[in-house]
């Protein structure tokens, strides 16, 4: 089934190729964006769980995600590798970009394992492959796999910040989500959140006609045709979102949330000529007016820490949401407590 597969997958880029070809001139080309890629792995015990909808192992399905997406990687001189975590393990060291060597490497990654007290450290999976990165020239892309189900080790949105820390914008981290967890859907958000070159997709999405080309696209290579000519044009606005959890009821700004707000404050100041919305949430408990009070209230504690810290308040709204504006279910404690936000993002 395997093989049928791929040949299917083979014969329909080979027809989009031809269909391209007829519609584009032949001097488009490819032109790689970064220099490396790193396929990172969750081989924790709930990737191994059945994801309901599919019928199929998470673990299974991230594996026949990456047979699909090496199908589309063009060859234009990527070092590439690939590492497990979960435990931490190297199916390919860094070298240069072979399909057949990271086919054969996902083929050995073992989906058949016992689930339970196998724990998901994906932070200290980060800290793993801090050494790796470090070895690599140019610019990489790290592809995360997972559920984001972290229940082990140091915290994964933190060593995602100490590894852009340290790299700047020579790392991208890039977040293919099989959650189907409240947390391991937050978790996710916030590594995606903490830079605005992340593109963010799904295993269940990536099944989808087209879209596989479009990740590749946006994360591997640009066309020579579609860059802009050499005017000065201003520049659009990229899109970045940070995200700040309060207690019930609460809206003062706590020390957890300094480490994000200092980040916050950091990409605001290199984006000097950008405005931001700061809006406020709640969750669904008490009365819709009261809500929207505490919303507005959450939303000036943000702003008026940013303000204190040197972010100049013209270039800030505070907007309060109350609770009409739900990211998670506010029927479970977890949902509820993921609604008690405040987001900062670009207007």
């Amino acid at each position: 089934m395997r093989q049928s597969k791929k040949m299917i997958l083979l014969t329909l880029v080979a027809v989009m190729a031809l269909s391209f070809a007829f519609t584009t001139t032949a001097s488009a080309k490819m032109v790689k964006k970064i220099d490396n890629f790193i396929l990172f792995l969750d081989q924790s015990g709930s990737m191994a769980m059945t994801q309901p909808d599919t019928g199929k192992k998470k673990i299974d399905l991230a594996r026949d995600i990456i047979d699909s997406m090496t199908d589309v990687i063009p060859s234009l001189d990527y070092n590439s590798s690939m590492f497990l975590f979960a435990p931490f393990s190297a199916e390919s060291q860094p070298m240069p970009y072979s399909e057949a060597v990271i086919d054969a490497a996902a083929q050995k990654v073992p989906t058949d394992y016992e689930i339970f007290n196998r724990t998901t450290p994906l932070g200290n999976g980060l800290m793993d492959l801090d050494p790796v990165i470090a070895g690599l020239p140019g610019k990489t892309a790290l592809i995360l796999f997972t559920d984001g189900d972290s229940n082990a080790g140091a915290d994964p949105i933190a060593q995602a910040k100490a590894l852009y820390s340290k790299y700047g914008n020579t790392l991208c981290i890039h977040v293919v989500s099989y959650a189907d967890s409240p947390r391991g859907q937050m978790i996710i958000d916030e590594i995606r959140a903490l830079s605005s070159c992340s593109v963010a997709t799904d295993g269940k999405t990536l099944m989808t006609p087209g879209a596989m080309d479009k990740f590749v696209g946006d994360v591997f290579y640009t066309k020579a045709a579609d860059a802009p000519a050499p005017v000065v044009v201003p520049m659009a606005k990229e899109t970045i979102t940070f995200s700040l959890h309060f207690g019930f009821d609460k809206y003062e700004i706590t020390d957890e949330m300094i480490p994000v707000l200092e980040q916050a404050k950091m990409i605001l100041e290199e984006e000097s000529s950008a405005s931001y919305e700061i809006a406020g949430h709640t969750d669904s408990t008490g009365a819709e007016a009261y809500n929207q009070g505490l919303s507005e209230r959450r939303a000036a504690s943000v702003t008026n820490w940013l303000t204190a810290n040197g972010v100049s308040a013209s270039r800030l709204e505070a907007k309060g949401y109350g609770e009409i504006a739900p990211k998670y279910d506010n029927t479970t404690k977890e949902g509820r407590k993921l609604n008690r936000r405040v987001e900062i993002q670009t207007k």
